[in-house]
């Protein structure tokens, strides 16, 4: 029997549980905007992650780093007005929450709070199992994240796939089994060997969505821009494109453009008239002036 949910319905976490359980695909995208958060919607998403990823994608940074907390605020609240059945996950950016147990929990309070998402998302193992911990400890449900963690992706050696040996793999699979232990409610593992995720997935108890992990897991997220053709930066290997919409925008401004400059736009069908005779008695007012 199917456990997907009725549109516009309120997703929970006993949903995706049952959607593991039933071995039924968890669907979750990136959206950064009201309308980005519209439109996964009406597609039946069952989850909407504001990453931040946005750095690049929407606001021009050159890596997910230089992103602050106040813009991961401004561009959450915006999903969140227009998102309503999918559960929302807000990412932490990078420096908001590694220094310390307080500084993590004084964060995700800001983002439930301040946002109204429904679950924050923190990178790698290490120490950030014990931020989850607290987290969770203070009633923050929490995703965690393993394999390529973009925000440290320098000490990864870049963006590259992780756990491509049997010994950095194991290395994933315990983090990810830390993560768990420390109560994270649902994990992300991004950018490994789809064997390595066909290994863990089914040593989680807890949801795995995977991003360029392979077919062997309980969900896939892709970032909206990436998807949908909308970013023009280099894409992973994992990115399937299934929309050309910036070249569609380009194409669209363009012939805009063309039509301003030759005066083809705007037609008398795009204006408005006066009520009859209005257009008279102006010009007797201005011609007594």
């Amino acid at each position: 029997m199917s456990v997907h949910a009725a549109p516009g319905r309120r997703r929970t976490l006993g949903d995706l549980a049952a959607k593991k359980a039933a071995g039924e695909p968890i669907v979750m995208v990136t959206a950064y905007d009201h309308p980005g958060a519209q439109i996964a919607e009406e597609a039946g998403v069952d989850m909407v992650l504001v990453g931040d990823s946005a750095a690049m994608t929407v606001l021009g940074y050159d890596s997910t780093v230089p992103v602050s907390v106040d813009e991961m605020l401004m561009l959450t609240r915006a999903v969140r007005r227009g998102l309503h059945g999918p559960l929302l996950v807000a990412d932490l950016p990078f420096g908001s929450y590694e220094a310390s147990d307080e500084q993590a929990i004084a964060t995700a309070q800001r983002f439930l709070k301040e946002t109204g998402c429904d679950l924050v998302k923190i990178e790698r193992g290490g120490t950030t199992v014990d931020r989850a911990r607290a987290l969770v400890a203070a009633g923050i449900p929490v995703v965690g994240h393993v394999g390529l963690t973009p925000q440290t992706a320098t000490s990864l050696g870049g963006y590259r796939a992780q756990g491509r040996t049997a010994e950095a793999a194991l290395a994933v699979i315990d983090s990810a089994l830390a993560l768990q232990d420390a109560g994270c409610s649902v994990l992300v593992v991004e950018a490994v060997p789809g064997e390595v995720a066909a290994a863990l997935t089914p040593l989680l108890e807890i949801p795995v969505i995977g991003i360029g992990a392979g077919a062997a897991v309980d969900g896939q997220v892709l970032v909206f821009h990436d998807l949908l053709g909308i970013y023009d930066g280099p894409a992973p290997k994992f990115v399937k494109r299934y929309a050309s919409l910036r070249a569609e925008a380009v194409a669209g401004i363009s012939a805009y453009a063309a039509e301003v400059r030759s005066g083809a736009y705007p037609a008398a069908e795009h204006g408005y008239g006066m009520a009859p005779g209005e257009a008279s008695r102006l010009d007797d007012l201005l011609a007594g002036r």
